[in-house]
């Protein structure tokens, strides 16, 4: 679990500017920093980033909040996993990683990974003998030459304690080379290198991180040890079940087309890569699995196309993807490439045009899937035809509670030849036969941080002088409101937003707040806790104070938009605030108090209502000066 502790250490050493200008070009204005958002298209920049509090708001499409719901919204992660991807980023080891576990440090670890690959690739390049030259004779053949081998950072593994002598005079000790499984427990005899005599295919986490090999044998004559191909074994850093082959490489390019490719090599993904194709991954020795798709659709979020061989082992791989139709929002396709060929073997012999030609043809999985599964039944013998129903049965059994069930029982049922009802009381009776298809469907949870709730931003003139539009959001959202209500609320949030960036400036003004009636009471415990956080104290320990009270308050806090678009001093635009604010809740009392004197009759008594007049009058006058002063500054 991550504590609050750690959460602030990872704020504190995240940078929101530098974080923020990785994907998005920001130009200053004043204090402040402004592009064009990243989470919708726009022409004229509305996304700002306020560097003083850490907050960042877009006026165009309402989004907004702190470093965490940046990260949240552009990588698709939840809470927690926002604050491991920062942390990894600024190199901050969680209590989590501390508490729940012994042995080496995480990035230990994968400096130990990193160092095996430098020496690796060093040994291929520059290696002399037998081992060496075979390991540029496998890769050459199929189109590496030593600048792909550079890019990719491939390697030769020579064995013999080659690494392990050398991570050891690079300073790395054996538990930590055991830990990361660049090494073996010799059981008595030391450490040993766990590749040899292997081509070596570096494989990296989304940050480019080296945290695992995949070796391919290169011995002739005699059966390779282990497979044709061994991965690095389950580490604290790597999981073949959680990990991609190129994800690291291809993300940007998933996000930008909407698609990802899936294939089943090493060879075929860099193969993909060089012809062009740079939104393509690979599985490492494991089928697809509900974790590598949640990885995939945080990028590609219309299409992932798999690339499955025409034989036994791709269809049983397809079969086993369909498991996931139903959980996730991405379109799953198929493409099986002529004559049962892999991409390494069609690109050598084909344009890339004639691969994206392909491509564009993906078939939806399930349709792939179903011809494949009843080409093998005669469905003119009825006898099969039940055959083939419970086997499709069994196939569909994991989407028994999805949508889709529907559409699929119509499809299935037009090709035997039966009732849809027939179709869906056979799939519904049927049981999910594994651990991994009754864990399959997404469960529907709340996430820890809800980054959604907020007010309707009105309308204003961008930074440059264009128009934005109002997009609504959610949190006391504003339909339905009358445009006096509208401008109270906004007045708030222009009023928090100024607590958070100068709270100094409104601690004397604590006592006139304390008389205000507040549209949400969430707004009021927000200023209330900002103010009582210690004079000095900076705007991002003062956001931090109102998080605690609020969560949602990082987005309500960085909506603000004053700051940037007046000319008004700070001392003026807190004075015109706090007069617009108790106006506007000096209205909504005089408003109470009428509604209580129509009342009277039946619950105040004479003297009361004498007071509550009196106090009407008072407020009334109060009401017309604050008037005439508001007027004057609008």
């Amino acid at each position: 679990m991550i504590t609050d502790e750690d959460k602030e250490r990872v704020r504190q050493a995240s940078d929101i500017l530098q974080i923020v200008g990785e994907t998005v070009e920001l130009r200053q204005r004043g204090n402040d920093f402004w592009g064009c958002c990243p989470f919708h298209h726009e022409k004229s920049p509305s996304f700002h980033v306020i560097p003083a509090t850490g907050l960042w708001h877009c006026f165009g499409c309402g989004e907004g909040g702190d470093i965490f719901a940046y990260i949240m919204k552009r990588e698709s992660l939840d809470f927690p996993d926002s604050i491991r991807y920062l942390a990894d980023k600024a190199g901050i080891e969680l209590q989590e990683e501390r508490g729940g576990r012994r042995g080496p440090k995480r990035n230990r670890l994968i400096e130990c990974m990193g160092e095996a690959e430098a020496f690796y690739s060093l040994q291929l390049l520059r290696g002399r003998g037998e081992g060496p030259d075979s390991g540029r004779s496998y890769l050459g053949g199929r189109g590496f030459g030593s600048d792909v081998c550079r890019r990719w950072g491939l390697g030769y593994a020579p064995g013999h304690g080659a690494l392990v002598r050398h991570l050891r005079e690079k300073g790395f000790s054996e538990q930590e080379m055991i830990a990361c499984n660049a090494a073996l427990d010799g059981r008595g005899g030391g450490a040993r290198d766990r590749f040899f005599d292997r081509v070596i295919f570096p494989i990296h986490d989304e940050l480019g991180r080296t945290i695992a090999m995949g070796g391919r044998v290169l011995t002739k004559g005699k059966p390779a040890v282990g497979g044709k191909y061994v991965n690095t074994s389950e580490t604290a850093i790597f999981s073949k079940k959680k990990h991609l082959f190129a994800f690291d490489r291809a993300k940007d390019t998933m996000a930008a087309t909407g698609t990802a490719i899936v294939c089943e090599g090493y060879t075929d993904v860099i193969s993909m890569h060089e012809a062009g194709f740079t939104n393509t991954v690979a599985t490492m020795g494991t089928a697809l699995t509900m974790d590598h798709v949640k990885l995939l659709e945080r990028f590609a979020k219309q299409r992932i196309v798999c690339m499955f061989d025409g034989d036994a082992a791709g269809q049983k791989a397809a079969e086993r993807a369909v498991q996931y139709i139903g959980s996730t929002s991405v379109e799953l396709l198929c493409v099986v490439l002529p004559d049962n060929q892999d991409p390494m073997e069609f690109l050598s012999a084909h344009q890339p045009s004639e691969l994206q030609e392909i491509l564009d043809r993906a078939r939806p999985l399930m349709d792939f899937v179903f011809e494949k599964r009843l080409d093998g039944y005669d469905l003119s013998v009825p006898g099969r035809r039940v055959a083939a129903m419970n086997d499709m049965a069994a196939l569909l059994a994991p989407l028994k509670g999805s949508i889709l069930i529907d559409g699929y029982a119509s499809q299935l049922a037009d090709l035997l030849g039966v009732e849809v009802q027939r179709v869906k009381q056979i799939v519904s009776e049927t049981p999910v036969k594994s651990p991994e298809q009754r864990g399959a469907a997404r469960a529907e949870r709340r996430p820890e941080y809800d980054a959604r709730s907020y007010d309707e931003v009105p309308a204003y003139d961008g930074p440059y002088g264009d128009p934005v539009p109002a997009r609504p959001s959610g949190f006391g959202s504003m339909r339905g409101l009358t445009t006096d209500e509208k401008m109270i609320k906004a007045s708030e949030r222009e009023l928090l937003s100024l607590i958070a960036t100068h709270p100094d400036v409104l601690r004397p003004q604590s006592e006139r707040i304390a008389s205000f009636t507040w549209t949400d009471p969430r707004y009021e415990s927000m200023a209330w806790a900002m103010l009582a956080t210690p004079a000095g104290s900076s705007p991002q320990d003062v956001v931090a104070a109102a998080s605690e009270v609020v969560p949602e308050a990082p987005r309500v806090l960085s909506s603000g938009r004053l700051e940037s678009t007046s000319a008004m001093s700070t001392e003026d635009r807190a004075s015109f605030l706090l007069d617009m604010i108790d106006l506007w809740s000096s209205r909504r009392e005089i408003r109470r108090i009428k509604g209580k004197l129509k009342s009277a009759s039946c619950s105040v008594n004479d003297a009361e209502s004498v007071e509550l007049f009196k106090k009407a009058t008072e407020l009334q006058k109060h009401v017309n000066e604050l008037s005439n002063k508001v007027s004057s500054v609008v």
